[in-house]
């Protein structure tokens, strides 16, 4: 091919319409809107691949208006740098737990009161309900906007190393690391054990020399840091419940028409619903991977620390704290707790 001639094909090619070369209608419309959404996890995690899945919908059936790109694994730096990140619009979109969103809307914590709930029947019930309206309310006052359906981040539940716990009395003065979480504190002193605020990159080491005894974490966690190495008990307490509200810059929310408004609620809204029935499914299979090496379960029943946080003051020292609008809502869902 001669030099003019190849010059001749070249500019042809760029010239074609791109139905004649083969690229999908949605991915040649230039975006009205480029977004970026950054969550903590791997790739692997059931948030991770539904939202992907909800972001590849949302491009497609929006015809390539709306581009949204995922930045997992804490690319865009650690909890409080994402959040701050979304509320000042450099990313439009991020998933924080809710106790990391209750350092800005101090309400969306209560999920994560002590022994609330008994099943994912009454998580639901109240998140999925009017409680979950309530927290959004506060969410929204911060400039932030709440998609309806919380994802899930499961169940905590308790690892030792000498002795299962059976009932509350097991964790007197058990020395037990904590996140850095005043309701997570606040209900293992109330529970009269010694916890200890560590950041999680120290518990494995903490735990092997013995600095403190036990730990909490949902399963998945104790999985992936190999918790079971230095640990011989899991306990499944169920102790708190924490999940992940999916959530947008408010000024990035209110420039889409309403019609992307409407898709991407529904698109996300649609895969936190799958994302919960894939992580139900993988904490039952990571118990049986847990069994296998070498972790002994138990279940004890929730009776005697419930008994001991009220007793203690706690339930109703965080209904002060929450107020009794929020502390209502939730007591509608599971029953009396203080």
């Amino acid at each position: 091919m001669t030099l003019t001639t190849r010059r001749t094909v070249l500019r042809a090619l760029a010239a074609a319409p791109a139905l004649y070369l083969g690229v999908p209608r949605y991915a040649r419309a230039a975006a009205e809107f480029s977004y970026k959404y950054a969550h903590n996890l791997p790739m692997t995690h059931p948030l991770h691949i539904r939202a992907q899945q909800a972001v590849d919908r949302i491009k497609k059936e929006s015809n390539g208006r709306l581009d949204i790109a995922i930045f997992p694994n804490n690319q865009l730096g650690g909890d409080t740098d994402m959040l701050s990140q979304v509320r000042s619009g450099g990313i439009e979109l991020f998933t924080p737990s809710a106790l990391v969103i209750a350092t800005v809307v101090p309400v969306a914590a209560i999920n994560a009161v002590g022994f609330a709930f008994s099943d994912y029947a009454q998580v639901w019930k109240a998140m999925d309900g009017k409680l979950g309206a309530h927290v959004r309310e506060g969410i929204g006052k911060a400039n932030l906007y709440a998609f309806e359906k919380m994802w899930d981040n499961g169940f905590r539940q308790v690892t030792t190393s000498n002795k299962p716990i059976a009932s509350a009395k097991d964790l007197d003065g058990i020395k037990i690391r904590v996140p850095v979480s005043p309701l997570s504190i606040s209900m293992f002193k109330a529970l009269s054990a010694a916890p200890a605020s560590l950041q999680f990159s120290e518990v494995y080491s903490a735990l092997q020399t013995r600095i403190v005894d036990a730990q909490e974490n949902p399963l998945p966690i104790i999985q992936a840091a190999k918790i079971y190495e230095v640990q011989k008990y899991c306990s499944v307490t169920n102790h708190i419940w924490d999940g992940y509200w999916f959530i947008a810059n408010g000024r990035a929310f209110k420039r889409l028409p309403p019609d992307l408004q409407k898709l991407w609620e529904t698109a996300f809204n649609e895969a936190g619903m799958q994302q919960r029935e894939d992580l139900k499914k993988m904490n039952e299979s990571i118990q049986a991977d847990l069994e296998s090496k070498g972790l002994k379960f138990n279940h004890p029943a929730a009776d005697s620390f419930q008994a001991a946080l009220r007793q203690s003051g706690f339930y109703g020292e965080w209904r002060n704290k929450f107020g009794a609008d929020a502390w209502n809502l939730l007591e509608d869902a599971v029953g009396k707790l203080a």
